[in-house]
């Protein structure tokens, strides 16, 4: 179970990080301009008007991915020493930070509950 919960924790810091390149569905404007990414953000023309917007968004979405996954390294550090406590506190963090997003992505908070529900267990 720790393995599994150790590989799937490395597979969701790897992913946290990339939150701004690979994405997800947003829309901008009244005519609910899809923008996917950071860098199909920075694409927009100059004068679309909620470009800045969109860039800012992604920004975000890329600081708070790697925010959330600096957590994650703390809470893979502790589970590899056998800290179930230390290791679910920093999943908990990581949970919280996601929440602005979490309409997008739940896979801190998913990770969260597996690890309580571990540590529950011990």
């Amino acid at each position: 179970m720790i393995d599994d919960l150790i590989i799937t924790l490395q597979q969701a810091i790897e992913i946290s990080r990339n939150w701004a390149k690979t994405g997800w569905s947003v829309t901008f404007g009244p005519r609910n301009t899809e923008v996917l990414s950071l860098e199909k953000a920075k694409a927009l023309p100059k004068n679309f008007v909620f470009r800045e917007e969109a860039v800012n968004y992604w920004r975000q979405a890329q600081l708070t991915g790697n925010d959330a996954a600096d957590s994650g390294e703390k809470a893979l550090k502790a589970l590899k020493s056998g800290n179930l406590g230390v290791a679910a506190d920093a999943l908990y963090l990581s949970q919280y930070i996601e929440q602005p997003f979490a309409g997008y992505s739940r896979l801190w908070y998913d990770l969260y509950e597996t690890m309580k529900a571990l540590v529950m267990k011990a």
